[in-house]
């Protein structure tokens, strides 16, 4: 009968490979009360639904087909996209790494030496005492095995796999706020795009009252005073549009360079201006758990208390005897022919290693990795009520503004109703033109009023879809 030739005394150590320290991570801890049922959204109104949002390409709801052109440009070439994606694809390697120092390490070597030394007699030198030379040949194979007796590795792997889902869930916050961003200065584009045109136009009416009160002047019929009062109101006006011009330039290069182009490429394209876009009549919200597990900034703040649990286990591991296999196969001589099989040289050492006296220092580092984690769960629980303050406040503004908006509608018809009323009785003969021209400014001043509501509440639109956490799409395949 024979036994194996593995020393008895490895056995048990072999047997506690598959012992794991440190804490298992259990989840993210609870942080939504059920006290009054299933957590739901307090704020909103009848223009929300608790149904499930589409989480990608939440702006083609805003129906707005340049809007979808610069939404995927931005998302193809962003910078801020390929840093995020970069640093994924580090994390990637990262846990490719640690999972291949689970594997033995093995080398391979080819070895000639040459030597000739004064005085030394190596069997074939002169006889008169001069140097002699000899010649060595070896072919050697070593490997090396760190046996994971206590789970560190395995726990540098859960971290590594944390860290590289985290750089996930990152990009996905950078595609967030990317597309909110694109959306936001989009839609401010147009809207100052439209107030340059009323303004241009209540100048237009202004110069005109200008014109017949300078007639009036005259005949007589009208004061110095109401000639310098309306030519104030038109220097105004025209120097209200300048800034505006100037606030449009900024969105124009904010676009370019959100889409990846330098300033000044977009230009010909949105020049020409376009209505803002109106949010749709209804908004779906999904609840409160859903945007937990939707939005990727508490995706990644999840996964960070993920890795800083998996690294108490990786210094507690540190603590106990490490178990290293050494291996080394060798062949060769001072002949070319010795290298032959049956001069093989094989050598077989485990060696156990154990810092049992360090003053201390592992206790420290496993305090220090416990810190960590406790820090990584304090951050989860503030970025969990973070996105959920985010939410309300933009479901807030979003159902209040739709009542601004409902109330300017209103001005705006009332304007509209008594422009005609004055045109009708400047037809008739009962008013002037100067009375006709004051109502179609202030007509025009609703307009402006209603569009600057309009534009407000599509912002709204798209905080509120930055707050649910939408706008993001796969991350790209790993390798």
């Amino acid at each position: 009968m024979q036994f194996s030739r593995t020393p008895i005394l490895l056995l048990p150590a072999l047997a506690l490979a598959a012992c794991t320290v440190g804490p298992n991570y259990a989840g993210p801890p609870k942080t939504l009360s059920d006290a009054n049922g299933a957590p739901r959204f307090v704020r909103g109104g009848a223009q929300v639904s608790p149904a499930a949002p589409t989480v990608a390409a939440w702006w083609t709801q805003l129906h707005d087909p340049l809007l979808d052109t610069l939404e995927a440009q931005a998302l193809a070439t962003n910078p801020n996209i390929a840093v995020a994606t970069a640093r994924l694809r580090q994390a990637r390697a990262s846990l490719r790494l640690e999972r291949a120092n689970q594997a033995p390490s093995a080398n391979a070597s080819a070895t000639y030496l040459h030597a000739r030394i004064p005085g030394f007699d190596f069997g074939g030198g002169s006889s008169d005492g001069s140097a002699s030379a000899v010649d060595v040949y070896n072919l050697g194979f070593d490997a090396s095995w760190e046996v994971d007796l206590f789970g560190g590795r395995r726990r540098s792997v859960e971290a590594a796999r944390a860290q590289s889902e985290a750089a996930e869930a990152n990009v996905a916050d950078a595609q967030v706020s990317l597309t909110a961003d694109v959306a936001q200065a989009y839609v401010s584009l147009r809207d100052v795009q439209r107030r340059i045109t009323l303004s241009r136009d209540n100048a237009r009416m202004q110069q005109q009252m200008l014109t017949l009160t300078e007639q009036r002047f005259a005949q007589g019929a009208a004061s110095d005073l109401d000639v310098e009062r309306l030519r104030g109101q038109v220097e105004t006006t025209n120097g209200q549009i300048v800034p505006l011009q100037a606030e449009a330039e900024r969105y124009l290069n904010a676009i370019a360079v959100l889409t990846g182009r330098e300033p000044g490429v977009l230009d010909a394209t949105l020049t020409p201006g376009g209505a803002v876009p109106l949010p749709p009549a209804a908004v779906a919200i999904g609840d409160p758990a859903a945007l937990l597990q939707r939005r990727p900034d508490i995706r990644a703040a999840e996964r960070q208390l993920a890795q800083r649990t998996a690294q108490v286990g990786v210094a507690d591991a540190a603590r106990f005897p490490r178990l290293t296999l050494l291996g080394l196969i060798g062949l060769g001589g001072t002949r070319l022919s010795d290298i032959s099989p049956d001069k093989l040289v094989g050598i077989g050492a485990p060696m156990l290693q154990w810092n049992f006296l360090d003053f201390g220092r592992n206790r420290a580092r496993i305090h220090q990795a416990e810190g960590q984690r406790d820090e990584a769960e304090a951050q989860y629980r503030g970025a969990v009520l973070v996105a959920l303050r985010d939410a309300e406040d933009a479901l807030s503004r979003f159902g209040h503004r739709r009542d601004t908006v409902a109330s300017l509608m209103r001005s705006k018809a009332s304007a509209d109703r008594a422009a005609d009323l004055m045109q009708q009785r400047f037809r008739a003969g009962t008013a002037t033109l100067i009375d006709t021209l004051d109502a179609e400014r202030q007509r025009v001043a609703a307009e402006q009023n209603l569009s600057a509501g309009v534009t407000s509440l599509t912002g709204d639109y798209i905080a509120l879809q930055k707050a649910l956490g939408l706008g993001w799409g796969e991350p790209p395949p790993a390798a």
